[in-house]
């Protein structure tokens, strides 16, 4: 006779729980990025900043332009007679704005304020 050895019954949760389905999982929240940025006031010289584009310590690019006021003061000096003194807003650095630019990526930051 042969005898059949019956293995004993495992207790797996499968075994135990047939029904068993693994707990439901919790979507994660969307991770949320707060950039700060303050407000700078900018003159005509450069400065040293965080660019808020590339995060990079920075020492501002200052590109002086001319603006309307320039080009009205100049238009006024030729209207008045003295065209002559018509270059001159265009050399004086209070008839100039001052844009201020990032060195590493040239995003624009600011602009002086006469």
């Amino acid at each position: 006779m042969e005898e059949k050895m019956e293995q004993p019954p495992s207790n797996t949760s499968s075994s135990l729980y047939p029904n068993l389905q693994p707990p439901p999982t919790m979507p994660l929240a969307p991770h949320t990025v707060h950039t700060i940025i303050t407000a700078t006031v900018f003159g005509k010289e450069n400065q040293r900043m965080t660019c808020p584009r590339c995060n990079a310590d920075i020492s501002t690019r200052v590109e002086s332009a001319a603006n309307m006021k320039t080009h009205l003061l100049a238009l006024l000096l030729c209207l008045g007679g003295c065209c002559c003194c018509a270059p001159l807003p265009y050399c004086m650095d209070s008839c100039l704005v001052h844009k201020h630019y990032c060195p590493a990526c040239s995003f624009f930051l600011g602009v002086s304020k006469n």
